[in-house]
């Protein structure tokens, strides 16, 4: 898809030099810049080997200590001094 951008003289500048610098031309560069930026603004997500972890045999699940803990009294119980 093509479409227009407007840019200052001053950015459009460096994009010249850069793209001369690296061999590209400007709209690979433009390119390469908004996929990276829209990589950015993805939202994090745990990678997929975290997600599936069924835990390690032998150890007990740390969610399973849980049900163990007793609530503090007071919320400045939590954190004694």
């Amino acid at each position: 898809m093509n479409f227009s951008v407007h840019l200052s003289d001053e950015l459009v500048e460096r994009l010249n030099q850069t793209a001369r610098e690296c061999g590209k031309t400007r709209n690979a560069l433009i390119r390469e810049a908004v996929a990276e930026w829209l990589g950015r603004r993805r939202p994090a997500k745990w990678p997929v080997e975290v997600t599936n972890f069924q835990g390690t045999r032998g150890i007990e699940r740390f969610e399973e200590n849980r049900k163990n803990l007793k609530p503090p009294r007071s919320p400045f119980d939590a954190f004694p001094a």
